[in-house]
């Protein structure tokens, strides 16, 4: 009767840790962005207009490496209007997988918020970065003239999931499930 041999990560644990980062090297890295649904008194959503790019967009922005979406999201809020909100207002209402397009890689792109500002929150709001131009508040239908259609499908996702408590999970702007 042979010994049966003791695991790897017993045996070695320097040699399992190598073997850990040489798999952690070749696994796919996805790109992640984290925008912000915010909204006045009136239901009115707020939009931001970047100057790097066509169109309106929601608040928010690419996540860092090894930044949770949801704290990526408040520190775009922080830099891009001066806004500080903790995460605890920063409900997720939506994740939407894009398939590989143009030049980019696959892409995982959350919404959170559906919070409605307070007054004193509006007052504040203000540029403070360099890649806005301006922001507005517009009714749900003039948002859906100014931002792109691929966001427009993930914003209108995420009103239903503010009104449900559901999480959409979209792929390409489509419900996967």
């Amino acid at each position: 009767m042979s010994a049966v041999e003791r695991p790897l990560y017993e045996r070695d644990p320097d040699a399992y840790a190598a073997h850990i980062a040489e798999g952690n090297a070749t696994l796919p890295r996805k790109l992640v962005s984290a925008d912000v649904l915010l909204l006045d008194q009136r239901g009115q959503i707020l939009l931001v207009e970047p100057n790097y790019k066509p169109g309106w967009d929601l608040p928010g922005g690419n996540v860092k490496a090894n930044e949770p979406p949801d704290v990526g999201a408040q520190r775009e809020l922080r830099e891009e209007l001066g806004l500080d909100l903790p995460t605890s207002h920063l409900h997720l209402l939506c994740v939407d997988w894009v398939s590989p397009h143009s030049k980019w890689d696959d892409w995982l792109k959350f919404i959170f918020g559906g919070i409605e500002l307070t007054e004193t929150q509006l007052s504040s709001l203000h540029i403070s970065d360099n890649e806005l131009t301006a922001f507005e508040f517009c009714p749900p239908t003039q948002a859906q003239q100014r931002v792109s259609p691929a966001l427009w499908k993930r914003v209108d996702a995420a009103l239903h999931a503010r009104q449900t408590g559901q999480v959409a999970y979209l792929h390409d702007g489509r419900t996967a499930h």
